[in-house]
This record gives C-alpha cells, sequence and structure tokens, in this order.
C-alpha cells in the first residue's frame, strides 16, 4: 500500500477522488469534497444499470471516475480520452488497482473524435464543453462520428433556470421597432462568453444557462430523454444529424412536433 500511495502522490495532483481502498483516496483534501462521486450519486439511476455487451466512450476522462462505473455496470468494452498526459496516467493507475485492466486509455482531442473510425453505445461527455473554444462543433462531431445511441452530457452552467417557449421563427424586429423582446427573456438559450478567468481557471470559456443547454443538444441532433440534475442531461441520437437537415427534417430532428 506504501507503495501504490508513493504512486498516487507522484501523480498529483487529482481532480477526481476515487476510493482505491483501504482508506487510500486519490483527492481526500478536494475543494468539492467526494467530486465527482457526490454529483454522480444524483444521477446514476438515470444511466442504464446493465451495460453487459454494450461500449462506452468517456470523452475528457481525467482519471477515469465514470469509466470505472461504466466498467462496473459490465460495459464489454471502455474507451477514455483526454489530451492531458498525466490525467492519463491517474486513469490508467485507477483502472489497474480497481481490477479493470481491460479499461483503455488514449490520448486524442474531442475534435478528433472522427480518427476512431467507430460508434458507441453510450458517450460519456461531462464537465469538457465549458473548458472548449468551439463547443457547439465539438457536439456535432460526437453526434457525426462517435455516438451510437445514448449520450451522457454535463456542463457548467450560470444564469437562469428557466426555459422560455422559443418561437419557430424570429422577427427581425419587434411590433413597433426595436429588436424582439424575446432574447431577453430570462428562460432564452444563452451562452455566456467568460473572456477572463473564471475559479482561477482560464480554461473556462462559457457557460450556457439551462435553456441554452438543451437547445445545443437538440441543435446536434440529440433528443433529450433525461434531465436528473441541474447540469446533467442524457440525450439519445435522433434520425437526422445537423448536417442532413432541410425543410423536411429540421423537425423530427430536433424532437419537436411541428
Amino acid at each position: 500500500m506504501s507503495d501504490l500511495r508513493e504512486r498516487v502522490e507522484a501523480l498529483a495532483p487529482w481532480f477526481h477522488n476515487i476510493d482505491l481502498g483501504e482508506g487510500l483516496w486519490t483527492a481526500p483534501d478536494h475543494f468539492l469534497g467526494n467530486y465527482p462521486g457526490f454529483k454522480f450519486d444524483r444521477f446514476a439511476d438515470a444511466v442504464p444499470a446493465d451495460l453487459t455487451g454494450k461500449s462506452v466512450l468517456d470523452i475528457g476522462c481525467n482519471a477515469g471516475f465514470y469509466s470505472v462505473e461504466m466498467a462496473r455496470r459490465g460495459a464489454a468494452r471502455v474507451l477514455g480520452i483526454d489530451e492531458d498526459e498525466r490525467y492519463l496516467a491517474q486513469a490508467r493507475l485507477v483502472a489497474d488497482t480497481l481490477g479493470f485492466p481491460s479499461l483503455e486509455f488514449r490520448k486524442l482531442n474531442v475534435y478528433d473524435v472522427g480518427a476512431l473510425g467507430e460508434r458507441f453505445d453510450l458517450v460519456i461527455f461531462m464537465g469538457v464543453l465549458y473548458h472548449l473554444r468551439h463547443p457547439l462543433l465539438a457536439l456535432d462531431l460526437i453526434r457525426e462520428h462517435v455516438a451510437g445511441d445514448l449520450l451522457l452530457f454535463q456542463t457548467m452552467q450560470q444564469g437562469s433556470n428557466e426555459v422560455a417557449d422559443v418561437p419557430e421563427d424570429h422577427p427581425f424586429h419587434a411590433e413597433g421597432g426595436g429588436p424582439p423582446p424575446i432574447f431577453d427573456a430570462p428562460g432564452y438559450p444563452k451562452m455566456h462568453f467568460i473572456e477572463r478567468s473564471f475559479s482561477n481557471d482560464w480554461t473556462n470559456w462559457w457557460a450556457p444557462n439551462r435553456a441554452c443547454s438543451a437547445a445545443m443538444l437538440r441543435a446536434s441532433g440529440f433528443e433529450i430523454v433525461a434531465h436528473p440534475e441541474d447540469e446533467v442531461f442524457l440525450a439519445r441520437v435522433t434520425d437526422v444529424p445537423y448536417s442532413q437537415w432541410g425543410p423536411a427534417s429540421v423537425y423530427p430532428a430536433r424532437g419537436v412536433e411541428k
């Protein structure tokens, strides 16, 4: 155990606090507490309990918390990808220590998921979108190349939790002149751009409100099937991706009855 503790400390700092057994946790002093375990407890029931025979892609896997949880549910194959070599080393250590040596971890950018050349039954995209310079592009690429059925999605959100009834078309001017008032509605989909640092992290670029998170998923060709936690959505791939939208397909693709 002392050797394992030294290996854990050598890979610090850890963002995932994971129980490695015998009282050894990877980040016992985490500023968020037992993260992401306490968050997962809030929506764990929304994820299929039995993933036997299923494939899972964990995008931005960090230290592999969600990869391990999906393996515990019987997933036949779990691939975690991340850009950070230290996170990948952490994930491999966690998987080996907890008895999941078949878990695969690979260095790959979310914008390059097409290079994988395969689709997965479940794609996990948790805690990544707000760090990206091009968030909607990332969702489009996930839908186009790797999402085979379900998407488990989470993003930091700011602003209103209201969801406005958005019109199918927006007039250029409001009646009597001026901009349409719908844009000022608290529940209108809004993406807040963070020009400077947020919570001492300069990589936090975006913070959508709840309506915007849902709208972006629909715009990328996903139908929301569950919203088990404020920032978490479970979505399913629709029949028509954004790239094939047209007058006859836009409503089915967005999961909306015309």
